[in-house]
Order: C-alpha cells, then structure tokens, then sequence
C-alpha cells in the first residue's frame, strides 16, 4: 500500500521531467542511440532538421555548413582551437572585439563573438555612447595619439573616441587612435595580406617560416633551423637580442644617422659601439676617451691607457703581446670575449656578476639559465656555463624528463590553460608541459598564452633594444628602466 500522498508526489515528479526535458536544445539528445555505434532511432528526416537553424527549408545547409549531422546532434568542424562552436555550429568566434583593453568596453555582452550593448551605446565593441556629453574640443583632446594627430588622421572623433575609415568595410584600420592600418601589409601584385605567407599585425607582417620581406614576398632558400643557426650569436642568443633573422641574416635594430652602419653591427648583431663612447652621443665618433680603437664594441687602448673606456693612464711591465697572450689562455679573444685585459690580467664583464668567471673569463653561467632566472631548470648544476642534469632529466637546460610518469589524461590535465584549452591551442603537450608552436615566434609562456608582440615599443623598437620580451612585458637590462626599456638610469651610458 502506497503512503499517502505518493501519487501526488508521482504526478508533480513527472510534471516537472516533462517541464525540464521539453526544455531542452533539440540537437541535445544523449538517449538517440541506445549504446555507441548503434543506430539512430531518429529518421533521417528528423535528424536532418535537428541539425538546421530554425525556420530553414528541407534541403538548407546543415549545421550551418561548419560540421556534419549526427544524429540530430552537429559535429562542428575542428581546424583550429574555437574555429566553430554552438549547438548548430552557429558561433565562429570564441571572443568579441575590445575597446582600450575592456571586452565590449564595459557597455554590452559577448554573445557568440559579437558585442551585445547595453542602452545607449553602439559600435563593434559598443564603445560609442548615442549621446555625447563632451564638449568638441575635449571630445578631440581625447582622441589624439602621442603626436597630437586627431584619429592618426585615419578616423574621425566621435564623443572622445575614434571612429576609424573603414567605408569598404574591411576592417583593416583599428586601433584606439586608428593607429594600425593593416592596409600597409597587401601586396602590390597578389592584393593579399602579407602576400598569404604570415599574419598582419598593426600594419606589420610577420611571415611565415621560409618568407621574408616587408611583405613576406620572398622566399628563403634554408629550413628555418638554419637560418636560426646562422643568426645565434656567440652567446645563443638570436642576433644578440639586437636585430631581427631574415632568412639566415641578422638586421641590427640601431641604424647611424649618417646611413653608414650603426651603433649595433656585426653578424649577428654583436658589436654594441656604445660601450666604447665615455658618454654616449650617437652623432658623436669620439670612442675611447680618444685613446684607443674601438673594436665590436670594447676598447683596444694604446699603450700607456687603460680602462673601460681607455680613460684611465697606467704603467705596466709588460708588453702589450706579452699581456694580450697571457689574457688569451686557450680561447681565441682575450678574456674569452667577455672581459677586459689589463697588463696580463682580465677583467670580466659585467663587473660584479659572479656568473662571468675564471683566469680568462671562460665560465658564462648565465647559459644555465632560462628567462625565468632558473638554473639548469631546477634539474641540475651549472658548471662553467654548462648543465649537469640529475639523473631521469635531459636537454640543454635539463628541462625534459627522459620517462614520464604520469597518463596521458593527468599531463593533459597539466597543459589546460585556464580556459580548458590544452596549450591555449597553441602548442603541443609533452609530459605535463607545453611546447609552443615553432611557426609563431611570438608565442611563449607556461600554457603557451604570452604574446611577445603586445610587448612596448620606442623609436619602433621591442622594448627599444635594451632589454628581451617576456610574456608581453619587457625585463630590462641592468641600468635601463621604463615599459620600453626607453629610460637610462645607470651612472654611464652602457
């Protein structure tokens, strides 16, 4: 015998699982197939306007053409991380478009990669209020860039934000000032972005392995592993953290005012003529205190002058073969390079760091390091620029375990970024750990989720030259300060 009131506990039980199945999206049905790889129950019929935008004729495209009915249920196309997604594969955009760094610039919400806005705004990113409260001249103070150009002279000023010229509906001038105009980047001939071999970014193109060019219009003739080996410089790193590779060449980032070559040269970018100046005037040829020659950036002093900068008089026994031979060792420089020799006795740059050592300054510990300050990863020890990896680790930096101990399940747990991509989409997984993607340059950090272009600029230089990009923040090199690395603060100019 039932209790009482059971059945009408039953009666509002069911009424309540209609209410919520009838809820339900259409193309949502986990009970279509009793067991996988069984048939559909559904017809053909069925599964196929399952799987159309509402009020689309028999016959229209399914799954809006981005993926393939099952079911009832779309299977959207995969070619890339977020390419399309939604329950009839509607949506092409994970994100919407930005104003001054705020989704939506704080007025609307994202919904299917387009901008929602609240009342009283409108535009892409609804960054555009419908009734301006600004005066005109305060309205166009604040829609002028660092040159006080109005719009960048590509846009009009609307209510303090810049409506950039996009009558073609290209969308190919943005920016907050319409600063980027991605326009620069078509080729003349094939009327294509970056000539279809890289990607456009604020009017630059950055191409694709195996093209260069402003406009990616060359190809290079060497893998680009080679062209990498080419552009190392004595210290591995890629032109000296100076200049640019270009198909196996290196293009120093300082160029002389006069057209010659410039304050950064050499190779592969290694030559820095500012360490030889007392006080650095780049319109200026006084190097060595006048007494000495300046050679890839250090000092060669005449006899009876020492010093960094050959300011210094000095009396020494010995002569300068006799010094230079005894400062030499078994490396070819004197001081392996990275010290100065005075009378026999090397000095190694930069003064104080311990990781430069040795009788001829052979030891460079800083090769043990990567761009977070760790040594050897964690895994091993430096010794004279080298890693000894504990055992189990391996790689130039001990940063790969040689057995994984986990499944494949827990290391890809490891590389989900926090929006449940693996790698951001942009990487491989190996091991609990992200491999960037070698085709982008620019991608870089744990979860490969760093864009080392968003990094700042000055004079149209990564962080002015004085310093290496980080997951789109510049670290400075000692004595140098500011966003850009644009600010000397040391006691003498490098």
């Amino acid at each position: 015998m039932r209790p009482p009131g059971f059945s009408n506990f039953f009666l509002l039980a069911s009424s309540l699982l209609f209410a919520g199945l009838s809820a339900v999206p259409q193309s949502f049905s986990p009970s279509l197939r009793s067991w996988p790889g069984a048939a559909c129950r559904l017809s053909r019929a069925e599964s196929e306007r399952r799987c159309r935008a509402p009020g689309q004729p028999p016959g229209a495209a399914l799954c809006h053409g981005r993926g393939r009915c099952d079911c009832g249920v779309c299977i959207c196309h995969v070619t890339e991380p977020g390419m399309f997604f939604g329950p009839l594969c509607e949506c092409h955009e994970w994100v919407c478009e930005t104003y001054d760094g705020s989704t939506c610039a704080g007025h609307g919400k994202c919904n299917c990669g387009k901008c929602k806005c609240d009342q009283g705004w409108y535009g892409d990113a609804c960054q555009y209020p419908t009734n301006c409260d600004l005066t005109k001249k305060k309205s166009n103070q604040m829609c002028k860039n660092s040159q006080d150009v109005i719009c960048s002279n590509a846009g009009t000023c609307h209510c303090g934000r810049c409506k950039c010229d996009n009558s073609d509906g290209s969308g190919l001038v943005y920016g907050k000032f319409c600063e980027c105009d991605d326009r620069e980047c078509i080729d003349d001939e094939t009327e294509e972005i970056c000539g279809g071999h890289g990607k456009c970014y604020c009017g630059n193109c950055y191409c694709k392995p195996g093209w260069h060019g402003d406009k990616c219009e060359f190809q290079c003739d060497i893998t680009p592993w080679e062209s990498k080996r080419r552009c190392t410089s004595p210290d591995g790193k890629i032109c000296s953290n100076r200049g640019t590779c270009v198909c196996g060449e290196c293009s120093c980032h300082d160029v002389d005012p006069t057209g010659d070559w410039g304050d950064i040269h050499g190779d592969t970018c290694e030559c820095d003529e500012r360490d030889c100046r007392a006080a650095y005037d780049r319109y200026s040829d006084d190097f060595c205190s006048g007494h000495g020659q300046c050679n890839c950036g250090r000092c060669d002093c005449k006899a009876g002058w020492h010093g960094k900068k050959c300011e210094h008089p000095q009396s020494c026994m010995l002569s300068a073969e006799e010094s230079i031979r005894r400062c030499q060792g078994s490396s070819d420089l004197p001081c392996s390079g990275r010290g100065k020799c005075e009378c026999g006795q090397c000095t190694c740059y930069p003064p104080g760091d311990h990781r430069v050592y040795g009788k001829t300054c052979e030891c460079d510990d800083r090769r043990c390091e990567d761009l977070d300050g760790v040594v050897c990863g964690g895994h091993g020890t430096c010794s004279c620029g080298r890693c000894v990896c504990e055992r189990g680790w391996f790689g130039k930096l001990c940063q790969h375990p040689r057995k994984c101990n986990m499944t494949e399940e827990q290391s890809k747990n490891l590389c989900e970024s926090a929006d449940g991509i693996l790698c951001s989409g942009k990487g491989s997984c190996h091991c609990g750990k992200c491999i960037c993607s070698t085709e982008e340059w620019y991608i870089s950090g744990e979860f490969c989720d760093c864009d080392d272009r968003d990094c700042d600029k000055h004079d149209g230089l990564i962080c002015t030259g004085n310093g290496i990009c980080s997951c789109g923040n510049c670290e400075c090199w000692d004595g140098w300060n500011g966003n850009a690395c644009e600010i000397w603060l040391g006691s003498e100019y490098p």
